[in-house]
């Protein structure tokens, strides 16, 4: 399996891939760029791994090798396309929750989501240049929505979502429910991560909780009796979506949002139900899709692999 990066925000996408595979012990993981959080998951899956500045891991029942702490001297920016910067993963997010805006006047996606009419109209460009948009009949056609989400998954958790990060806290008792939030009438928090895929499929028990929201920090706190802490179970985010944005459920972050959170946090129990979380409102996630681009550009590299791979084992 080849991967663009293998980065913390996107192992998730691997874990996701690699749980289609029927044979794990005959898959190699071949990245430019792997973090070194997710070497070790690879590893302690005792999962083959390759990356382009001779980082591997390799254990057969005959073969033992280990190369760690090379560092890449790549570039480890690969959403530098306007699509997958800030302006554009907000309109993704439109388009993408709420397919019917794609035939929507330029103007009016600018109302919908508060970037420029020029972001508009670039990214818009950049889509159809890309193959990602298609023009047919007079309306737009958004292709190749796998991709898509998968690269926005990566660039968000990577470039916006950081971007919108409040503060981390917890209550006074570690008792914050699900009833207690959802009760809530006077402010308007959305929920994501655990607890909002909990709440889109019912298939999962949340221990953390995720929330969105443009009120006040200090009111939030008050309402929900919070406390700064570094190592607590409740991350506030500033809210990045505009109200007009159609939501599956009203307390809910979009779909695409609880997908990405959970796919961030790397954990297996919410990588297993994370495609549940975008199955009626997002195309299905096509799992194990490789991109053209990425196999050619590390085809140079495998002679490097398969050269070191020969001299270790002789």
């Amino acid at each position: 399996m080849l991967k663009r990066n293998g980065k913390n925000s996107n192992y998730g996408i691997i874990k996701t891939a690699l749980s289609e595979v029927n044979h794990l012990e005959k898959t190699i993981v071949i990245a430019d760029y792997l973090t070194n959080s997710t070497a070790e998951e690879l590893k302690r899956n005792q999962i083959i791994y390759l990356d382009a500045s001779g980082n591997t891991f390799i254990k057969t029942e005959n073969i033992f090798i280990s190369v760690e702490g090379r560092k890449s001297h790549l570039n480890k920016n690969t959403n530098h396309s306007r699509a997958f910067q800030e302006a554009g993963l907000k309109l993704l997010l439109l388009l993408i929750s709420n397919p019917e805006t794609l035939q929507l006047k330029y103007r009016e996606l600018v109302e919908r989501t508060g970037i420029g009419l020029g972001s508009v109209s670039n990214i818009f460009k950049e889509l159809k240049a890309n193959h990602y948009l298609l023009l047919t009949n007079g309306k737009r056609i958004l292709k190749r929505q796998d991709e898509i989400i998968q690269r926005w998954v990566v660039a968000y958790n990577e470039l916006l979502k950081p971007r919108n990060f409040k503060i981390r806290m917890r209550t006074l008792d570690n008792r914050l429910t699900r009833d207690k939030l959802l009760a809530n009438s006077d402010l308007m928090v959305y929920l994501s991560g655990e607890l909002g895929g909990e709440l889109l499929t019912g298939n999962l028990k949340s221990k953390n909780y995720t929330i969105y929201t443009s009120e006040e920090l200090s009111s939030v706190a008050r309402e929900f009796k919070l406390f700064p802490d570094k190592t607590g179970n409740i991350e506030l985010y500033n809210k990045f979506w505009n109200d007009n944005l159609e939501l599956k459920i009203g307390t809910v972050a979009p779909p695409l949002v609880v997908y990405a959170d959970l796919i961030g946090t790397g954990i297996d129990r919410n990588i297993e139900i994370e495609n549940d979380c975008v199955s009626e409102k997002v195309v299905t996630f096509k799992r194990l899709e490789i991109f053209h681009s990425t196999c050619l550009n590390l085809l140079s590299n495998v002679s490097f692999f398969v050269e070191i791979t020969l001299i270790f084992l002789a």
